[in-house]
């Protein structure tokens, strides 16, 4: 980012940090946690501690964060060096953000390059550079409505497995979109307070689906209502998935062969019905073996399984981001949302904290995107008049600069 665009974005995001930033921010007890925070010359200052909210913003109308987090646990001490703090307990906190879930736009708009032999890719980034074997990668992200479907979803399904496989009450959860590319999801009950790295990473495992045996589960009777829950949920998926799967869907998606996929498309009722009233549903439709079955049945247990940062939930002392900031790669606001109200909750449109002003932007190159209901670009090497939430979205995304 060029010395022009840096100022600007610095200059926004102390504007709204004293105009926007709203002081009924809640974070519980406070006082007990820490805060850490990134500066724009990417510093980390952390092991701070406030007495309430308005020390805070007090704090960061000065220091003018690019991000800003607490932290999810609790302490005696929050100043002090990691092994002094006291530790007293932490929320338990899920991270989904697409940035780990492969969908089909990753291929189109997320690029990496190795820093070590200069290969590059499209999609997801890989753990080591398949040419030299680096590990540190620069990478170039994007976006769009897919990108947020797809987390959204992840979310809503987070949220079932939340309140009706631990009993969690909409009031231990607290939903918000992180202002970047997914969903934090914060459960804050006296019950897990004291879980250990291990409890937790025990429910990481369920959520995942670790462990889960689908060749057996996928022998025992069809009826949903007899099953485990998540037997229940993806024979439900598996239901939903034939009945509008293609052959395409059966053949590079599950794996089948076109002449079992022409069968099972040919006797889809027959076999839907005996998901209900089979106790061996493989044995409905001729050609449709067992081995048939497990594939799908495997196939569905993945769209079902919960898709989270597993790293985030197991760590006792994880920095989270904090409500009502900006975040550094965006200039959106982490936004809390309500639970019953995640279906209808727009990103880019609800997360959108930059609402005044305009500035000239000389963009490199930017796929069409919206900001509220105007669609912008797509750009390629062109000086452009943007809203500020616009162009501070592109520079934040290093696709363009401040022209002056």
């Amino acid at each position: 980012m060029k010395p022009e665009s840096l100022s600007f974005i610095r200059s926004v995001f102390r504007n709204y940090y004293r105009e926007g930033f709203p002081l009924d921010t809640v974070i519980s007890r406070l006082e007990e946690r820490e805060f850490g925070f990134l500066s724009f010359e990417n510093q980390m200052v952390r092991h701070k501690s406030f007495k309430d909210i308005n020390e805070l913003r007090d704090f960061m109308q000065d220091f003018v964060p690019s991000d800003a987090y607490h932290s999810c646990a609790r302490y005696e001490n929050p100043t002090a060096e990691m092994d002094r703090k006291g530790w007293l307990g932490a929320d338990l906190i899920f991270d989904i953000d697409v940035d780990h879930i492969p969908t089909p736009c990753n291929k189109v708009h997320d690029e990496w390059t190795c820093c070590g032999c200069g290969f590059s890719g499209k999609g997801i980034t890989p753990e080591k550079c398949p040419i030299c074997g680096g590990e540190k990668f620069e990478e170039s992200t994007w976006l769009c409505q897919e990108c947020m479907d797809t987390a959204k979803n992840e979310t809503i399904k987070l949220l079932e497995v939340l309140k009706e496989d631990f009993g969690f009450s909409n009031d231990d959860i607290h939903v918000y979109f992180s202002g970047h590319r997914g969903y934090h999801v914060h459960v804050e009950n006296e019950v897990v307070q004291s879980l250990d790295a291990i409890s937790r990473k025990e429910i990481v495992d369920y959520i995942c689906g670790i462990g889960f045996d689908a060749e057996s589960q996928s022998l025992t009777r069809g009826k949903a209502e007899k099953s485990s829950n998540w037997h229940a949920r993806i024979i439900r998926g598996v239901r939903e998935f034939i009945l509008n799967a293609n052959e395409e869907d059966l053949e590079k998606g599950v794996g089948l062969k076109k002449k079992i996929a022409t069968a099972l498309l040919k006797s889809r009722d027959r076999f839907l019905k005996s998901l209900e009233e089979a106790a061996e549903p493989w044995k409905a439709v001729k050609g449709v073996g067992l081995e048939t079955w497990k594939k799908i049945f495997a196939y569905c247990s993945q769209q079902e399984f919960v898709k989270i940062d597993t790293v985030v939930t197991a760590d006792v002392h994880r920095l989270v981001r904090m409500a009502n900031t900006l975040h550094g790669k965006t200039g959106f606001k982490k936004t809390k949302l309500s639970v019953a109200g995640i279906d209808n909750f727009d990103p880019f449109k609800d997360a959108v904290a930059l609402r005044k002003g305009a500035v000239t932007v000389l963009v490199h190159s930017a796929p069409q995107f919206r900001i509220h209901d105007e669609i912008f670009g797509p750009y390629r090497n062109v000086k452009v008049e943007l809203p500020t939430a616009a162009a501070v979205l592109l520079i934040c995304k290093g696709k363009a600069e401040v022209q002056k």
